[in-house]
């Protein structure tokens, strides 16, 4: 089976187009490779993918209309797709909102269309998002919840996407399944990611910022058990429900953990105590994030088996190996 798979040079698609090529399917990634973060680091996911079998590289942007052609023909003949490429990152949106209309709208506007003129398509998977449900105070976050209070522009468009891929579900009859990350860390992650952030502060002797006074939770999900719900996501397109072959899932870990706590494990693992400055929360920003993951686990047997004590040892390995610590 071959599949496409967008924004193959991130910290999400990387993993996933690793474990369809350990499975033995074929690979077509395509990735802008922008310079919102590290593009060595992205080149070094790519590299490691391009020594692989079954994997063919296009450096595309799917916000660019006339690239359209060119990604068309790149991706001839795949039968499935996980739409990973976005621009990451609430408090980015704050400053930076035009980034957001290009790479979360107009990419998953181009994703859509060429899916759907793909002969024989069979199921797109794309990426939202835990920020959807916004201003909601219920907990855990359940996907029959109410997710009309986005409280950063991020967040919208990720609803945006969802009501998308519903609408071309229903027009097109075009299988479609929306997959709401929660937390996402592990190797090779995303270092404007907290994790990265912290371990990167703690090695090099500075202080790091702790927001709303250390008060909060997030369910921090590991990217091996991200990756597994992806995959089995990909291998069962819905059938019609409500008039359109679409569902959405949350996908997380089932625990809220406290920030603190990620922080004391995270100064077990590199063997330093880190300084802490407390700050307010930020625009934009939620308190405390939890998952009902029930759907996806009565429909397709996700269950998460990594927890924190595991993922961020195992994150801290990655860390000090890649960036040259002892």
């Amino acid at each position: 089976m071959k599949t496409l798979v967008t924004g193959v040079a991130g910290f999400i698609g990387f993993h996933t187009a690793n474990r369809l090529l350990d499975r033995g399917g074929e690979v077509v990634g395509i990735d802008c490779v922008n310079d919102y973060y590290s593009v060595e680091l992205k080149n070094a996911r790519l590299e490691k993918l391009k020594a692989r079998e079954g994997f063919r590289f296009y450096k595309l942007d799917l916000s660019d209309r006339q690239a359209y052609d060119e990604t068309r023909d790149a991706i001839a003949g795949i039968s499935r797709a996980i739409h990973l490429a976005a621009q990451a990152g609430v408090r980015h949106s704050i400053e930076h909102p035009f980034d957001y209309v290009g790479a979360n709208l107009v990419a998953h506007m181009t994703t859509l269309e060429l899916c759907r003129h793909q002969p024989g398509f069979e199921h797109l998977v794309y990426a939202s998002s835990s920020s959807v449900y916004g201003g909601n105070k219920k907990l855990p976050f359940s996907v029959d919840h109410r997710t009309d209070s986005p409280v950063s522009l991020y967040a919208a468009t990720k609803l945006a996407n969802e009501h998308m891929s519903y609408s071309y579900a229903h027009l097109y009859g075009m299988p479609q399944t929306g997959l709401r990350f929660f937390t996402v860390y592990g190797p090779w992650g995303r270092p404007d990611m907290a994790l990265y952030i912290f371990a990167d502060a703690i090695m090099n002797g500075r202080s790091i910022e702790v927001f709303n006074h250390g008060d909060m939770k997030r369910d921090f999900t590991f990217v091996d058990d991200i990756v597994t719900g992806v995959v089995a996501a990909h291998d069962n397109p819905p059938t019609t429900s409500d008039g359109a072959p679409h569902r959405v899932y949350n996908i997380g870990n089932h625990r809220s953990e406290p920030l603190m706590r990620l922080i004391e494990i995270l100064e077990n693992a590199l063997g330093r105590k880190a300084e802490v400055h407390m700050k307010p929360m930020q625009l934009g920003d939620v308190k405390e994030s939890f998952a009902d993951i029930d759907a996806i686990r009565n429909d397709l047997g996700f269950e998460p088996t990594t927890p924190i004590d595991v993922g961020v040892p195992k994150f801290v390995e990655w860390f000090k190996a890649y960036n040259g610590y002892d």
